[in-house]
């Protein structure tokens, strides 16, 4: 006999499942690729164009060196790799530094200078997770993902610091000693040049960063991946590419922690091979995070890798870079202007254009719901607000101040990014007409 109490509940809500875990929003890359999804993107259809793409173009390039092509598997290649990186990896990349950048300098960089990571986001994690109980400082913008990195790892406690859109997002030494002190930062993580809107800061001012980080004791974490996409620099730059390996005076006791690789400045993203280049104490702690975050990346990659630090490679590449990207960067800023967006600061650095909407008609003059009209037209693009960095929803969920903006990309090819811009530029004719 079944009774009441036997019977199922009807109207009872489902056991919840899985309760363990946590909903990990989508950095803003990833959501914007999810949603274009939805809608039917697929990057290998030419009739789309991602102006979202966070990667560069990977094929050659007029004046590139040859492209990697394959990469040979030995024997030993089938073993995992050291957590910190083949040593001879390791050296390779520590030359590349003192050849572009310490030439002449009594201090230089050793293979324990580096350690080898699986991509961008790995190295970056593994710094964190050997920082102990500090204030860790970060820029609104920057780049999406140190929203869930600076969330991830409870020692730390993230302070934002607020950049100035009246004063063209400038942020000088003096400002530096000032956060430092009056916040009690004991590090500080920021792009150089800044992942979306280009500002960089090289030259005499990144010597008296560095400075300023010497005399507080302040670890600089400065993200380069973008530093050889340099458009504009000031006074005391000697070379067309930017990295506080310059202005280091003694490279293990410096607090700079320096993060590159093959994804952005070389062009391979798929290879997933990174470094990070700093104090012989840092790169421990960081290889020692790594036997339990990641393992090590892949060996066989690693390998390949050594011949593109070459620096005869890798002084052709970056002019190849330099040629073919600055005139994508003329065109989108030439085009962003024509179609009545404005751009507070026009980029130093990087492959992107952070454009403001304020003045374009509604609803076109939300980032929001213009990264979904671009997708009716076939275009993706990155909202504004996903670089404003808000770890853990501290600040609250309130409007943020970039839901005015978008990332364009010009990372894209030519003969995608000129077909994307006039879609774009014929949707903002149709809401213009329509207004």
């Amino acid at each position: 006999m079944i009774t009441d109490l036997d019977a199922p509940h009807q109207n009872a809500a489902p056991p919840q499942l899985l309760s363990a875990f946590r909903e990990v929003p989508r950095t803003g890359v990833i959501f914007v690729a999810t949603e274009a999804a939805k809608v039917g993107f697929d990057p290998a259809d030419p009739g789309w164009a991602n102006l979202g793409q966070g990667q560069p173009e990977t094929g050659a390039l007029p004046g590139s060196p040859p492209r990697l092509s394959e990469v040979p598997i030995l024997e030993e290649d089938l073993e995992y790799a050291p957590v910190a990186g083949l040593w001879e990896l390791r050296e390779a990349v520590a030359e590349l530094y003192n050849h572009l950048y310490r030439r002449g300098m009594g201090s230089r960089y050793s293979a324990e200078n580096v350690a080898i990571s699986g991509g961008g986001r790995a190295s970056l994690t593994r710094a964190a997770a050997a920082l102990g109980s500090v204030h860790l400082g970060h820029f609104l913008p920057d780049y999406t993902a140190y929203e869930e990195l600076l969330e991830i790892f409870r020692l730390m406690t993230p302070i934002p610091i607020l950049l100035s859109r009246e004063r063209g997002y400038h942020f000088e030494a003096a400002d530096l000693e000032r956060e430092i002190l009056g916040r009690g930062l004991a590090a500080l993580l920021m792009s150089n040049p800044c992942n979306p809107m280009g500002r960089l800061v090289c030259g005499d001012d990144l010597a008296d960063w560095i400075g300023v980080a010497r005399s507080s004791d302040c670890s600089l974490l400065l993200d380069e991946f973008y530093s050889h996409y340099i458009w504009n620099c000031g006074p005391g730059e000697t070379g067309p590419t930017v990295s506080a390996a310059r202005f280091v005076e003694d490279v293990d006791e410096d607090p700079v922690v320096i993060f590159d690789g093959l994804t952005k400045n070389w062009r391979y993203p798929g290879l997933r091979i990174t470094w990070t280049v700093g104090p012989k104490k840092v790169i421990e702690a960081a290889s020692s995070a790594g036997s339990f975050l990641d393992g090590g990346a892949s060996r066989p990659l690693q390998r390949a890798a050594i011949g593109l630090l070459d620096p005869a490679v890798v002084e052709a590449e970056s002019q190849a870079i330099r040629d073919t990207f600055s005139a994508k960067r003329e065109l989108m800023l030439r085009r962003v202007y024509e179609m009545g967006m404005g751009v507070d600061r026009e980029p130093d650095g990087t492959f992107y254009v952070f454009a403001h909407l304020r003045d374009l008609p509604e609803p076109l003059a939300d980032g929001m719901a213009f990264f979904r009209a671009a997708l009716e037209h076939k275009v993706v693009c990155v909202p504004g607000v996903f670089f404003d960095v808000n770890p853990g929803g501290r600040r609250g969920r309130w409007m943020s101040r970039f839901h005015q903006y978008v990332r364009l990309s010009f990372g894209p090819s030519m003969e995608s990014l000129v077909p994307g811009l006039d879609r774009l530029a014929d949707m903002v004719a149709e809401a213009r007409g329509g207004a």
